[in-house]
Formats: structure tokens, C-alpha cells, sequence
């Protein structure tokens, strides 16, 4: 099966899910910073990025549909320029992330926006993080330079 027809299903599924948040934290908030240590953050970036290449997705109305379908929040573009993007994420996860912990990594969602973005562009992309506890929201902005094509 080609990995963007496997992404389409996925995103396309029709099938009712549902996903415990407790399980889904537990890996996510306990186990894998405790087996990834220090290193957490850049490895969950280039985690996302992987993920971005095996479900390659074409436009945005597929990564908003994406996001909420990995249930990582709903995905918002909220300005785009030349040379940049900003996007912004909430969900109840979000709220919870932010409230109960002092410090909070959405670099997974980061690397996987950055290697969309790279894919559709076709110029390379970086995409920074941030978290804000006053409105439990994560802004993420995409950023490239024409002249970094791939």
C-alpha cells in the first residue's frame, strides 16, 4: 500500500473512534520522556517529521482533518506571508498539558507541520513551538526561504 493512500484512509476514515486521554498521556507525557530523556524534544521533533513523510498529505484542509483525527487538537491557520505560516492548536489535551505541567513539548505536531509544509513548498522548513497558558492555545510558526529549495 503507498504511503499517501494509507494516510487518505486514515483520514478519510468513517469509522467512530475514540481515544482515552489518560492512556494517551501516559505515553506520551510519562513514558516516552522517561525512555528518551533530556533528548525528548528534538526527538519527538524529528518523530513528527517522520511521520509527515509516511502520510504525505496534500493540502490543508487534509492536516486539519489530520490533526483531529490523531487527536492532537484543531488546527487553525491564522496568517500565512512569503516566507512563514502560523498556525494555531487547541484542544482539551492542550488545556490540561499547560495547566498541569510547568514545562510542555509540542514538538511531535511541530515536526510533522514543519515536513508538511516542506512537502508542499518544496523548500525547506523549521517550525517553532509556543505554548501559551494564558489562553491554552499553541501558536506554531512555519518558516522558510525561497532560496532553501529542495
Amino acid at each position: 500500500m503507498k504511503e499517501s493512500t494509507a494516510a487518505n484512509q486514515i483520514i478519510n476514515s468513517v469509522e467512530p473512534r475514540s481515544i482515552s486521554i489518560f492512556g494517551y498521556e501516559l505515553i506520551r507525557e510519562t513514558l516516552l520522556p522517561e525512555i528518551l530523556g533530556k533528548d525528548t524534544p528534538e526527538i519527538l521533533y524529528w518523530a513528527g517529521k517522520l511521520l509527515a513523510r509516511k502520510y504525505p498529505i496534500d493540502d490543508y484542509d487534509q492536516l486539519v482533518e489530520f490533526f483531529e483525527q490523531a487527536s492532537w487538537g484543531q488546527l487553525e491557520l491564522k496568517n500565512e506571508s512569503k516566507n512563514e505560516m502560523e498556525f494555531e492548536l487547541i484542544s482539551p489535551l492542550i488545556v490540561s498539558r499547560i495547566k498541569t505541567k510547568a514545562e510542555q513539548f509540542f514538538q511531535l505536531e511541530a515536526g510533522f507541520l514543519a515536513q508538511q509544509i516542506e512537502q508542499q513548498k518544496q523548500v525547506i522548513t523549521e517550525t517553532f513551538e509556543h505554548p501559551n497558558k494564558k489562553s491554552n492555545k499553541v501558536r506554531f510558526t512555519v518558516k522558510w526561504d525561497q532560496r532553501d529549495a529542495l
